[in-house]
């Protein structure tokens, strides 16, 4: 299932603190106070990809893109600069399947807890409406 893009590619890269070749998150599917679905389309020239397959390093990086776009936008919203943020910690990743070249991935980011810039979200990770990543990261904004 292909789903419109609410936030196209350059604008994301906006709201991101990493910048090209290391942006793992092109687009931001939807947005609420609690959760994001971000995409990413696997290209040739994407760090991550060996032998056409987009490796564990970049879906586990996309993963943590997408909870840094989710902070992005949230600061986006309020018209101030997003503060760099850092993995706590990855807590219970289970990747099933590696996408491939061209692939579109899609990533669900639900927040469970939110207190003093420390983060705790799910993260749930689709090809073609197929799970193929899951896990648990703690995000920790910089004072």
């Amino acid at each position: 299932m292909e789903t419109m893009a609410l936030l196209e590619k350059e604008t994301v890269e906006n709201l991101l603190p990493q910048k090209f070749p290391f942006v793992m998150v092109d687009a931001m599917h939807s947005y609420t106070e609690t959760s994001l679905v971000s995409g990413l389309k696997i290209q040739p020239d994407n760090i991550f990809v060996q032998n056409n397959t987009f490796l564990e390093a970049g879906l586990i990086e996309h993963m943590a893109q997408s909870v840094a776009l989710h902070t992005g936008y949230q600061f986006f919203l309020k018209n101030e600069i997003a503060p760099t943020g850092y993995i706590g910690s990855i807590k219970e990743i289970e990747i099933k399947k590696l996408p491939k070249l061209d692939d579109n991935i899609q990533s669900e980011v639900t927040i469970l807890q939110e207190f003093a810039g420390i983060t705790l979200v799910n993260i749930v990770t689709t090809l073609n409406n197929e799970e193929i990543a899951n896990g648990q990261m703690k995000t920790v904004l910089a004072k």
